[in-house]
């Protein structure tokens, strides 16, 4: 068991692992300046489109050609067959609005977003003298 958990933590170790150090350390520490900036920009367009968009999955049920061993003359060989699979789909619809909330939330994101720069500048400067790029 813990190996089976190693080996599915390995792939999001590895990602992690990812970017040269002075990325990472600005990633560490602009996380909520960049999430308030996402979710201002997803309500801006919310607010210039008039609508939301929401998505939900919806599950199918397709043929498709799936494997399967026998064994013949002495050996195991490989054949296929028609065989039912579902399909996971993501689809995306729209949701009605109320523009006076989505303003409000609007004002109060900028507003977080303004509190939070300062901190995230200084993050930024910190890590780009901690972690000098050199190419």
């Amino acid at each position: 068991m813990p190996r089976n958990i190693a080996l599915g933590l390995l792939p999001v170790l590895i990602v992690a692992a990812c970017g040269t150090p002075q990325e990472r350390c600005i990633g560490r520490n602009t996380g909520e300046y960049r999430a308030v900036s996402s979710l201002l920009a997803e309500v801006e367009g919310n607010l210039a489109r008039g609508y939301a968009w929401e998505e939900r999955q919806t599950v199918r049920t397709e043929w498709d050609q799936c494997a399967y061993r026998y064994a013949a003359d002495g050996a195991w060989m490989v054949g296929y067959r028609p065989c039912l699979r579902d399909v996971v789909d993501t689809e995306r619809y729209r949701v009605p609005i109320d523009p006076a909330a989505e303003t409000r939330k609007r004002d109060n994101l900028q507003a977080r977003k303004q509190a939070l720069t300062p901190s995230a500048r200084q993050a930024v400067e910190a890590c780009k003298a901690a972690y000098p790029e050199t190419k």
